[in-house]
Order: C-alpha cells, then sequence, then structure tokens
C-alpha cells in the first residue's frame, strides 16, 4: 500500500485503484477514479477498526455442508417468526451435521421468490429483523444473495431514478433504439427492452429476467459502491459467504453478447480483493448458470470466486439415475480440472430454482435431453424458456422438485425403488471434489407443490413447498414417513462424510470408469494418510464386481464406512443392490 497523506484512512490501495482504471478508465477522468479508490479504502479501514481480529482457521473443510433455505421454508405461520422458526430447527434437527446456511434473499421484495429486492436496509419485516440473522450467524456460517445483477421495480431506487435524486439516480440501465442487442444472450423468454416512458421511444430499460427486476448501471460507480457498502454492512452482521446473483450479466456492450464481459470479471476481482482485506473467512461465490468453459472462467486465476456453482451436476446426475448410465457423467468428472487451493467447487443437485439445462450442453446431446425433458415432464414437471433467436426457444429450466424428478423411470414406473435412487443421487455430491449443498425441501424427500402453482401460476413454485413447522416434525419422528427415512439416511451419510479428510473439497480426486452402472471416484487426503474408493449403483440391478479394478494396497485393512462391519480385499468380488453406496475406505481412527 501506498500513502497520499499521512491519514491511515487515505491509503491508497494500487490493487484497488488499478481495478477501477480498467473498470471506468473511458467513463471517468483519473481525478475522479482516485476518489472512489480512497472512499472504497475508507470504508474498508473503517470496518476493520469495528470488527474483532481475523480468524486464522480454514475457511472451509470436509466439515463444511451448505443448507439452501429460504427464510420461511419452515414456519409457525407467525409474521416476523420466520427466521428464529429456522434457527429453531436448524439447532434441533440440523446443527450437528450441517455448518453453514444459505439463506435465500432476506431483504423486502416484489416479485421472483425474493430476487426482485426493494430495498436492502432492512430484513423483510415478515421474516423477522436483524438480530436474528446475527443469531443465527453465532452457530454457523451464513450465506446471503447479493442480488446484484437487477433490484426491483417498486423499490427507492427505481422511485428515485424516476425523480432523478439520489439514491437512484442513473442507478438502472438504460438504452437507446442504436444499441445493438442482436448477440445478446438470453436467459428468458420475455422482450428484452422496456420503455422508461410509455410515451417515448428513444429511452428503454434493459431487463434480463422480468420486467420487474430492472438491470442495474454498474458504468454508474454509485451502484458499485452501494454493493461494496452492502458486503461490509452484511459482513458485520456475521455474514460470511456471498453469492453474486445473476452477476455473469452484469456489464453490458453493444454489439457483444453483454455475458461475461471483461469488465464483469473486474467487478468480482475488485469485490474478492475487498473481502480478502477484511475478512479471510469471507468467500465469494458467483452464481453463473452457464456451459463448462464459462462457468470454470469464474474461479480467474485465484483472484475472482473462492467457489463457483457445478452448475452440471445436477442435469447429469438426474440424467444418469433416469437412465442407469453414468457415462456421461464419468466423462465429465474425468475432464474437470482440480480446483486450485483457495478455490472449491459447490456441489449441489436441487436448489430454489429449477434443474438448469444451459450446462447440459455440450454434455449431452440433443436427443439425450429431449429424452430427459420427455421422462421429467412424465414426472410432474414443467419448463421454464429461454431465447435463442427471434424465432426459436429452448427450455432454459425444467421446474420440478427432485425428488418427483427422480420418483419415476422407464424402467421404475412405479416408483419402488425411488427413495433409494434419491439417497444415491446424494450420496455422489457428498463424495466427490468440493462442498456439498442440500436444499431444504430435498433433505425430506418434499415432491411437487401443484398447490402452490395451481395458485399463482408460477412454475418455479413447484420446487419451494413452505413447511409447517409441527408438520414436519410430526413427519420426521415418524418412523413410517419418507421424510422420516430421507432425514435418517441423509443425517447418516453426511454425518460420516463430515469426519473423513479424503473428503475435503481440495482433497485429490480421480474418476474410475468401472461399469456404465457405477458411478466411482478415489479420493485421497491432502497428507495422502487416508483413501475412499467411492462407487454407487446408478441402475436397479445388482452389479458385481472384482476389487483388483480399484487397486486396494495389499498391506493396509479396507472397510466399508457405511457398514464398518463390511470389509474388502483386493482380488475380492462384490455385489452393489441397486442404489446401493459404498464408501470403502483405510480410514484408522488413531491415525487423525
Amino acid at each position: 500500500m501506498k500513502s497520499s497523506n499521512n491519514s491511515s484512512s487515505n491509503f491508497v490501495n494500487l490493487d484497488i485503484l488499478k481495478r477501477l482504471n480498467y473498470i471506468y478508465d473511458l467513463l471517468l477522468p483519473n481525478k475522479k477514479i482516485l476518489q472512489y479508490s480512497k472512499e472504497i479504502n475508507k470504508l474498508i479501514h473503517d470496518h476493520k477498526l469495528s470488527i474483532q481480529n481475523r480468524s486464522g482457521k480454514e475457511a472451509w473443510s470436509e466439515k463444511t455442508v451448505l443448507l439452501i433455505t429460504y427464510a420461511d421454508s419452515i414456519n409457525t405461520g407467525f409474521k416476523g417468526k420466520a427466521l428464529n422458526d429456522l434457527s429453531n430447527f436448524y439447532n434441533d434437527k440440523l446443527n450437528t451435521f450441517i455448518d453453514s446456511i444459505h439463506i435465500l434473499p432476506f431483504f423486502p421484495a416484489s416479485s421472483d421468490g425474493g430476487f426482485s429486492v426493494m430495498g436492502h436496509d432492512e430484513v423483510d419485516k415478515k421474516y423477522g429483523k436483524w438480530a436474528d440473522i446475527k443469531k443465527l450467524s453465532k452457530n454457523s456460517n451464513i450465506m446471503t444473495d447479493l442480488v446484484i445483477n437487477h433490484a426491483s421495480s417498486e423499490g427507492l431506487w427505481y422511485k428515485n431514478f424516476l425523480k432523478g435524486i439520489n439514491p437512484g439516480k442513473d442507478y438502472f440501465y438504460t438504452v437507446n433504439k442504436n444499441f445493438d442487442i442482436s448477440k445478446v444472450v438470453r436467459p428468458r423468454d420475455h422482450e428484452l427492452l422496456k420503455k422508461v416512458d410509455q410515451s417515448k421511444d428513444d429511452q428503454f430499460f434493459w431487463c434480463t429476467f422480468s420486467y420487474d427486476q430492472i438491470d442495474l448501471n454498474f458504468k454508474n460507480p454509485e451502484v458499485l459502491l452501494e454493493f461494496i457498502k452492502l458486503i461490509l454492512k452484511l459482513a458485520s452482521f456475521g455474514i460470511k459467504i456471498f453469492r453474486l446473483d445473476a452477476v455473469a450479466f452484469l456489464w453490458k456492450e453493444s454489439g457483444s453478447t453483454c455475458l461475461n464481459l471483461p469488465k464483469t470479471h473486474e467487478i468480482i476481482k475488485l469485490l474478492r480483493d475487498i473481502v480478502d482485506q477484511i475478512d479471510n473467512n469471507i468467500i465469494i461465490v458467483t452464481e453463473t448458470n452457464l456451459p463448462k468453459h464459462e462457468n470454470l472462467s469464474y474461479f480467474g486465476k485465484n483472484d475472482e470466486a473462492h467457489w463457483i456453482y457445478n452448475f452440471p451436476l445436477p442435469p447429469l446426475i438426474v440424467n444418469t439415475f433416469l437412465f442407469a448410465n453414468s457415462n456421461v457423467l464419468t466423462k465429465w468428472s474425468m475432464k474437470m480440472p482440480p480446483a486450485q487451493v483457495g478455490n472449491a467447487y459447490l456441489n449441489f443437485i436441487a436448489s430454489h430454482d429449477g434443474i438448469g439445462m444451459r450446462p447440459a450442453e455440450g454434455l449431452l446431446s440433443d436427443s439425450e435431453i429431449k429424452k430427459m425433458l420427455v421422462r421429467l415432464k412424465k414426472n410432474g414437471g414443467q419448463f421454464s424458456m429461454r431465447k435463442v433467436s427471434t424465432k426459436e426457444e429452448k427450455v432454459y429450466e425444467a421446474n420440478i422438485s427432485l425428488f418427483n424428478a427422480l420418483q419415476y423411470t422407464d424402467s421404475d414406473r412405479d416408483g419402488v425403488f425411488a427413495l433409494k435412487r434419491f439417497i444415491a443421487a446424494h450420496s455422489i455430491i457428498l463424495s466427490i471434489e468440493g462442498v456439498p449443498a442440500f436444499y431444504f425441501n430435498s433433505i425430506f424427500a418434499t415432491k411437487n407443490d401443484n398447490n402452490a402453482f395451481f395458485k399463482n401460476n408460477l412454475k418455479r413454485d413447484l420446487n419451494r413447498y413452505k413447511w409447517n413447522y409441527s408438520e414436519l416434525i410430526t413427519k420426521i419422528e415418524t418412523q413410517s414417513t419418507t421424510e422420516f427415512k430421507c432425514y435418517e439416511q441423509l443425517k447418516k451419510l453426511i454425518s460420516i462424510r463430515i469426519d473423513q479428510p479424503a473428503f475435503h473439497p481440495n482433497a485429490t480426486q480421480f474418476t474410475l470408469n468401472l461399469d456404465k452402472k457405477i458411478f466411482s471416484v478415489w479420493r485421497q487426503s491432502r497428507d495422502r494418510k487416508q483413501s475412499i474408493f467411492a462407487l454407487t449403483n446408478v441402475s436397479s440391478d445388482i452389479i458385481s464386481l472384482n476389487t483388483n479394478l480399484i487397486n486396494l494396497i495389499d498391506d493396509e485393512e479396507w472397510f466399508d464406512l457405511l457398514d464398518t462391519k463390511t470389509s474388502f480385499k483386493d482380488e475380492q468380488n462384490i455385489e452393489l443392490t441397486p442404489y446401493q453406496t459404498i464408501w470403502i475406505t483405510n480410514f484408522n481412527q488413531n491415525d487423525f
């Protein structure tokens, strides 16, 4: 760092200044860019004075498991108590095996399940208050969304934009008819542009996702400053993980795709520089529902996202189990580069959204995708579309709960193996390289919320069931229910997983190609003491194989972590029952 005068709050951080120069060199004079650099540095300096010393512990480990939930995914029905209900349920039923919670947007919002944010200053009163967030953060690592690409057409910023006053003046991205949108990549099927003034045709709002979600103008540095302040504010409430929602669409240039542009990446690098300064345990996560190479680009050179979502996993794992064939998943896994130290994949099969189909492009053939969509439709799914051209649309995501998606297959039309198939799918995200994430409803094998879909005519509502607190407690305390069986089996799997050094998100991984009906990886702990061979039967058949295929070392004892009475040796024939998972390890508790 280099000082511009004797006041520490006026230090010029050269990295931050370099980032700002790259972003705004053609938009602002150098003097103005320097002024913003000093302002950002003062925000960092003041924040660091207000917090305790940073922890030196590792930011993530094999014990890191993420819960994805709405503030009111479980609630007692009392207004303002949802976050407290979530906290009580988490502490009672989940905190022994899940240490991190992604609370989906809890700010006042006008649509899209909270992703059309009206204002970031308050917690939505229907959920609770800041004290509830701070309370949750004491017993878990909290992840929150920075809905960074857009804001609500009903919020204060929008109202001030129309009045030409701050905060809000020039906060939203507008273009005229001369802006070339011919190459823009679209995630939705509505018209992209909306008139600012219905009586005039010369200015249009940019609306990537809906007319209620108007894109923000990051060419105005005041917008960037708003989000930097928001990160620092949320960090002061104990939030450690920040998900940059729809960040790939942030920057726009005429004649371009307006997707993954260099200045978008530079803004992420700037935010990474800032959080690395204030707390070495803060994690930046980019949400980029894109094909593989585009998604991987958000690691940068270990200077952008700490974590990136492994978006191909949902369509590939669902396809694997629907058709009892792991070939595509195995081939994809073999070609995935290991994350560098300081980076990790975030592995998930289900979230609050549907099963994204764009990440399957180039991995599954058109005929394979079509076959998969036909089965998902039979299983109760709906489809959201995106525009490819003025005349063509493609499925952007399949809207369906994960349990429904896997409930029936062409060879299991009665769903005899539905729960076993569902659990087996989750065993894969627990075994592969990265941090595993579980959607709240998946922990209880929740089915489609058809009532909400028919009532609201919103396809995503199929996968957003809200549990009554006492109803769910009754379900998971009654041994005959599917909810109980699913909860107990996932709890067992996760509880075993978090004690294995070989399952550290950055532990070595090799994908094994054993049989199209088996998905398998070899994991080795970073100190090379523990190995785990994780094998999952993705079919309803009994599969036989010989352990010589996985090269068990002769002078070590091997057993199944999921059934410790079962041991293995080299040159042994073993059988995997339908949808069975085995984790073969040489683990010796005394070694660790």
